[in-house]
């Protein structure tokens, strides 16, 4: 990059930006990096747009390898619902993975904790057939190459949540785990599903 930094937008009468954008630009050198981020508010407040303060940031995400010697670790982000970060493959090459966003992860979780607890006294098929799309879904969008653990726990957490709110339809339907086992085996919840890439 040379001379003076170039944002550009189209312009023309009509057009619409979209009320929230998710956007990684990536640079080799960090000077450039610094100078778009530098006139990018400015450039964007011509059209009534802001950066949101907290999701705006440069990362230094260059290569463990290429990093200094002493410099700590490469930073991390958080795109669409997925961490990326650094990782040795099997092969000892370096690859960025991505799993599932901490914050994601839990909101996921909380959501089908809420739906246990306020259908707890729904017939246990109708729970189980619920239960099914919802980790169904989740695994469509989260199930991608290096994430598989990330999936697992979630089913496994959901499973938990699931005796939790079985266990308190009344005084005295406390369920054990070996119970909760033979109720899984005739209600299994899908396993975790793999797709290739990220939704993108």
């Amino acid at each position: 990059m040379s001379g003076d930094v170039q944002v550009r937008f189209c312009e023309r009468l009509g057009v619409r930006f979209p009320r929230a954008t998710h956007q990684v630009v990536i640079f080799e050198r960090e000077h450039d990096a610094q100078r778009v981020i530098d006139v990018l508010p400015k450039r964007l407040a011509k059209y009534g747009l802001t950066l949101h303060p907290e999701k705006t940031r440069l990362v230094d995400f260059r290569r463990p390898d290429q990093r200094p010697v002493g410099q700590s670790r490469p930073g991390t982000f958080n795109l669409l619902g997925f961490t990326h970060c650094w990782v040795r493959s099997r092969k000892g090459h370096w690859v960025v993975k991505q799993k599932t966003a901490a914050d994601r992860f839990r909101r996921a979780l909380k959501r089908i904790a809420n739906w246990c607890r306020q259908y707890r006294h729904g017939p246990v098929r109708e729970q189980w057939t619920a239960l099914k799309r919802k980790l169904l879904g989740h695994f469509v969008y989260f199930g991608i190459t290096g994430n598989f653990r990330a999936l697992r726990n979630f089913r496994l957490r959901v499973i938990e949540v699931w005796r939790k709110w079985l266990s308190r339809r009344s005084q005295r339907a406390w369920i054990s785990w070996e119970e909760m086992l033979r109720l899984l085996a005739r209600y299994p919840l899908p396993q975790p599903r793999m797709r290739s890439s990220p939704v993108t």
